[in-house]
């Protein structure tokens, strides 16, 4: 049996991330709880700027690589793709995977310099620079005081690191937990207790949506 009131969603992500998550899901209530932060990292920035093709598996990298000026520029997904192509750049869009690049890296026809971030989920055959640094955040007392309730909390997860680094801090929680993750990678890292789970049909934000609209919590 649903529940008549959607239960309440904890978003980890940066919050700019998270802020426009919350938004396509208006009528749940959510908090805000970063488990990550975007820190820049020293690097050299004159091969990204001199780079005739980038890859980009992140939004956080492409403002590392400078105006575009109709360079070419493989992303990973819809989200990465808006971005890079506003910066300037001639996007082609993979599928929401890193794997998914590979076909275009192929044929890119041009040298290939991929920026991310020190936490790299997968190898890419071209070369990487770490343009910036994912560290772990504590949990907002927000966020804990939502875990220690007896309501449902759905969790998004976006990442394996994501995904280890929040069942980490949920795992003692006394809510019953449904983490949604964007893909099954992600939801193989997620090693807390969950009274369900749920991954998307496709990595991507609207897969998500649909994902934590269909979830069916069964009442106690």
């Amino acid at each position: 049996m649903s529940s008549a009131k959607p239960p309440a969603l904890l978003l980890t992500r940066p919050l700019a991330d998270s802020q426009r998550f919350a938004a396509m899901l208006p009528d749940w209530p959510a908090v805000i709880s970063p488990i990550l932060r975007i820190v820049p990292v020293d690097h050299d920035s004159r091969p990204l700027q001199d780079a005739p093709g980038l890859v980009f598996t992140s939004a956080h990298a492409v403002a590392s690589a400078g105006p575009g000026r109709g360079r070419l520029a493989l992303c990973v997904g819809g989200h990465t793709a808006r971005v890079a192509q506003a910066a300037g750049f001639d996007v082609r869009e993979g599928n929401g995977f890193a794997e998914g690049l590979l076909p275009l890296i192929a044929a890119a026809g041009v040298p290939l310099i991929h920026p991310h971030g020190r936490h790299l989920a997968r190898e890419l055959p071209v070369a990487g620079v770490v343009v910036y640094d994912q560290q772990p955040l504590p949990l907002s007392d927000d966020a804990q005081a939502l875990l220690a309730g007896g309501a449902p909390v759905v969790l998004p997860l976006f990442s394996p690191r994501s995904a280890r680094l929040v069942a980490d801090a949920a795992r003692a929680a006394r809510a019953p937990l449904w983490p949604v993750a964007i893909s099954t990678a992600a939801m193989a890292a997620w090693d807390a207790p969950a009274a369900g789970r749920r991954v998307a049909d496709s990595p991507d934000a609207a897969a998500m949506v649909d994902a934590i609209r269909s979830l069916s919590l069964a009442e106690p």
